[in-house]
C-alpha cells in the first residue's frame, strides 16, 4: 500500500513543523516540509498530496494580527487550489497558528463566500501569553476525521490569540469539535481551565465535511506518553493523547 503523502506548510515564523512532520511519520504517513513560496511558485503542487497541515508557530511574526499575513497568502495566491483540495476529498489540519490561519483564511468555518467572516480568533483575556496543559472534552457527534474514536485529551496549549470570537447567530450552527474543560469534565469551569475566554469553551472546530479541522492546543507535543509533565509520577502510557488525531487521518486516506 503506498504510504499516504503529507504537506507540512511552513513560512517565516512556523516553529511547530519539525514535531508535526514526526508525529505524521510515526502515524505512517510520507511526509514533505513545503516552504509557502514552493506552491506559489509552483514548484510544489498541492494536489500532489492527500493531507494538509498548517502547524502552530508565529507566521510572519503574527504581524496585524496572528496568522493573518499567512491567511492573505492563501486567500489570495492559493484560494482556488485550496477548493479543489478540498472538494476532492483532501483533510487539512490546523495546529494554534494553523486555526488562526484557516480561520482568517476563510476556509474556517466553511469555505468563505468573499463576505465578513462570522468567527475569529481574538487575544486572550488574560491579556497574556497562556502556556500551560489542559483538559479538553471532544463533542463524539461531530463529524471530525481527526478525532473519531477520542472522547478526551489532555493537551498544552501556548498562544496569546487564542480566543475564539463568533456571531451569536452562527454559533449553534458551528461544528464544535473539542470544549476546553475541568478535570471532572465541566466545560463551564472558566479560567485557567478555558486559557483564552473562548465563548463556550471551544477549543477546536471543523467544516461540515468533518475534514477541515482546527484546533488551539497542541497534539503534536504530546504523542509520547513520556511528554506528560508528570510521567514519573504517574506512570508514562506508551502514546500520548495527541496521538490518536495522526493516525485517524492517515487511516481515514488509505481506507479510500
Amino acid at each position: 500500500m503506498a504510504k499516504v503523502r503529507t504537506l507540512i506548510l511552513r513560512a517565516p515564523g512556523t516553529n511547530c513543523d519539525a514535531e508535526t512532520v514526526f508525529a505524521f511519520q510515526q502515524a505512517g504517513a510520507e511526509v514533505c516540509s513545503i516552504h509557502i513560496n514552493q506552491l506559489i511558485r509552483g514548484e510544489q503542487q498541492l494536489s500532489d498530496y492527500q493531507i494538509m497541515v498548517i502547524p502552530g508557530g508565529f507566521t510572519y511574526g503574527d504581524d496585524i494580527a496572528a496568522g493573518k499575513v499567512l491567511a492573505n497568502e492563501l486567500s489570495l495566491k492559493l484560494d482556488e487550489d485550496i477548493k479543489r483540495f478540498i472538494e476532492d476529498g483532501g483533510l487539512i489540519l490546523g495546529i494554534c497558528n494553523g486555526f488562526q490561519v484557516l480561520v482568517k483564511a476563510g476556509f474556517l468555518p466553511g469555505v468563505s463566500d468573499g463576505g465578513s467572516p462570522p468567527l475569529t480568533l481574538a487575544a486572550n483575556d488574560s491579556g497574556k501569553f497562556e502556556c500551560r496543559w489542559v483538559q479538553l472534552w471532544v463533542n463524539e457527534e461531530s463529524p471530525c476525521v481527526f478525532t473519531k474514536g477520542i472522547s478526551s485529551m489532555y493537551l498544552p496549549v501556548a498562544h496569546a490569540e487564542g480566543k475564539v470570537v463568533a456571531d451569536p447567530e452562527v454559533l449553534p450552527e458551528l461544528n464544535v469539535v473539542l470544549y476546553y474543560t475541568d478535570q471532572y469534565g465541566n466545560s463551564q469551569a472558566g479560567y485557567p481551565y478555558n486559557p483564552n475566554g473562548s465563548v463556550e469553551n471551544i477549543a477546536g472546530i471543523c467544516d461540515t465535511s468533518g475534514r477541515v479541522f482546527a484546533l488551539m492546543p497542541h497534539p503534536e507535543r504530546y504523542i509520547r506518553g513520556t511528554q506528560h509533565p508528570q510521567w514519573t509520577r504517574l506512570g508514562a502510557k506508551k502514546y500520548g493523547d495527541g496521538f490518536q488525531i495522526f493516525i485517524n487521518a492517515v487511516e481515514w486516506v488509505q481506507r479510500l
